[in-house]
């Protein structure tokens, strides 16, 4: 099936975020009295947006996070992506493919624009993004799994969400994925395929995702 939308997620799709940021969260959550490994926050939080750190947390321990936790931690993140974030190998390759073959595409990510825009800029992948491809959960106030964020994206991009096809990493976004009513293609680096159930199917390198969205 040749799609009318590539939707991309961001972290550890485009951009290899999640295991900068997951080991900024557990460091940051442990400091504030919410003993947190790295596997725990891969596991409780990949692939959702930040109100989850928060709702997650007051479930568990009937406590506030800090009114600040949020800026805190977008510093932290932000400085460490200046420093360290590197583009997924490959990522460009399949946009100028995708551009090449006149398919368009758009980005949706829990994360913030500002994650998203300090990303790109680091990694050199703004130059492949205009301003109203990208999206974020901010736009829809729900998170993944609900499929708010890939339904918007496609609306807004005038793509029925049947046309479409996510490149997803993490349970949550496969899931908005499948209930947006949309193929959703699983990306393995980091997250073992059957923790990725109901994806189209799976790919473990780059340079395979072009052969399944064309």
């Amino acid at each position: 099936m040749r799609y009318d939308l590539v939707i991309f997620d961001n972290d550890g799709v485009l951009v290899d975020s999640e295991p900068i940021a997951n080991t900024i969260l557990a460091a940051y959550l442990s400091e504030l009295g919410h003993p947190t490994t790295y596997d725990d926050s891969l596991r409780d939080y990949m692939g959702a947006a930040v109100h989850h750190v928060h709702d997650l947390v007051r479930e568990r321990t009937g406590r506030q996070l800090p009114h600040d936790f949020d800026e805190t931690l977008h510093a932290r993140t932000f400085a460490s992506f200046e420093r360290e974030l590197q583009p997924i190998k490959g990522a460009s390759n399949v946009l100028e493919t995708l551009v090449t073959a006149g398919v368009p595409y758009c980005v949706a990510s829990s994360g913030s624009h500002e994650r998203i825009r300090v990303g790109h800029r680091r990694t050199g992948l703004d130059e492949w993004f205009e301003e109203e491809w990208i999206f974020s959960s901010e736009d829809v106030g729900r998170g993944k799994p609900a499929p708010d964020l890939f339904l918007h994206a496609a609306r807004t991009m005038g793509v029925e969400p049947a046309r479409c096809v996510v490149v997803e990493d993490s349970p949550r976004g496969v899931q908005a994925a499948v209930a947006a009513g949309m193929d959703v293609y699983g990306y393995t680096a980091m997250t073992p395929g059957d923790r990725l159930p109901g994806a189209t199917g799976h790919f473990t390198d780059m340079t395979e995702l072009p052969h399944l969205l064309l």
